[in-house]
């Protein structure tokens, strides 16, 4: 009989400069136009907010915010592909808004593909609604994507009335 062992929980905290290797290697392989490790240095140097997912002490996601006045937005979420479907990305996306509303800010903005359905599914579950479209705005293996703009308001304690995980 063998015994699959459980994976053990996860934690979160600050995203370093020292996680670059291990974010690229989780980010090309989510990714087909992943970012440059010179964004994610770009983003850490300028003091944006990121948050590092991990299990064990190995990196297994992270996620990339801006934050200016009372917006704040998501400039990348990933979960490693070997660790999706067991929801990681809605824990992850739960504290980067916690993170932006502890920060001040007042809506969460954040793009995704239309063609990203896993994506739009967990945004739409956790209150974030379709409020525009960038035209040609991802790259595409047949030129360009459109990015539908999505956006959660945080008022009235909306970060303690999220469904349950």
């Amino acid at each position: 009989m063998s015994v699959v062992a459980r994976p053990g929980p996860v934690s979160m905290r600050a995203l370093r400069e020292s996680d670059l290797a291990a974010v690229m290697a989780i980010e090309v392989r989510g990714y087909p136009y992943p970012w440059t490790r010179g964004i994610f240095l770009d983003c850490l140097r300028a003091g944006y907010p990121g948050l590092a997912m991990e299990r064990d002490g190995v990196l297994i996601g992270y996620g990339m915010l801006s934050i200016a006045a009372d917006e704040a937005h998501v400039l990348n979420i990933c979960i490693d592909p070997l660790e999706q479907s067991h929801g990681l990305g809605r824990q992850l996306m739960r504290a980067l808004v916690r993170l932006a509303g502890d920060r001040g800010a007042q809506r969460v903005f954040l793009e995704v593909r239309p063609s990203n359905a896993p994506a739009l599914a967990l945004y739409h579950s956790e209150g974030f609604n379709e409020i525009g479209r960038r035209p040609r705005y991802y790259p595409a293996a047949h030129g360009r994507e459109d990015a539908l703009v999505m956006a959660i308001e945080l008022v009235n304690d909306d970060l303690q009335t999220m469904p349950p995980l």
